[in-house]
């Protein structure tokens, strides 16, 4: 006889975050990671086993690691439940959505030289970064940001909120800088630094 057996709420809760872990393209690891937890115990809330999944704080906490809110949450977690005798037109509530913009496959790699010195010795004049729109960095993994100006800059990510994203290497890496969200069009997690002679 299992020790523990999830609320089926709970199961749906936790099947809906772990399906906006994979929208993200996260790992287990790499959510937990962002919250300064466990791989082990990410997949705890994933699998409806871990108490306070309810609460409205531990929702906010998980959903904001994934760049998402409890609401979009509850909608997943919604679609997933059986309604019964649901009308099939429902009339009520009604929203013209949320207009994304599209990114390109996570697979497709991008490269771009660094051209001066602000990253040293994260990486030097000549460096060659490889980076993957559409993938969230990690803290202290080296990012690159499209502005709405159209401006590229390589950064190092130390972290962020709903408005602002902080990164080093506004002028050297020992210098912080804080960038509203709304100027960054994209943000991606550098994957490779390759050296050039």
């Amino acid at each position: 006889m299992p020790r523990f057996t999830p609320d089926p709420a709970a199961l749906r809760l936790g099947e809906a975050l772990a399906a906006l872990r994979r929208e993200r393209g996260l790992s287990q690891a790499e959510a937990g990671a962002r919250l300064d937890m466990t791989s082990q115990g990410w997949g705890l809330y994933e699998a409806g086993r871990r108490s306070g999944l309810f609460r409205p704080d531990v929702q906010r906490r998980l959903t904001g690691a994934l760049d998402s809110t409890p609401e979009a949450l509850a909608l997943l977690a919604s679609a997933g439940e059986s309604h019964g005798d649901a009308d099939p037109s429902p009339s009520g509530v009604e929203s013209r959505g949320r207009a994304f913009m599209d990114s390109p496959p996570s697979d497709a790699v991008r490269r771009l030289q660094i051209l001066d010195d602000r990253l040293s010795p994260w990486a030097v004049s000549g460096v060659v970064v490889e980076y993957r729109p559409g993938v969230w960095p990690r803290r202290g993994q080296g990012c690159v940001i499209e502005t709405v100006e159209g401006d590229i800059r390589v950064c190092v990510y130390e972290g962020g909120d709903a408005e602002t994203i902080k990164v080093f290497g506004a002028g050297s890496l020992d210098r912080a800088e804080t960038i509203a969200r709304d100027r960054i069009r994209r943000l991606s997690a550098v994957t490779a630094r390759i050296e050039t002679s």
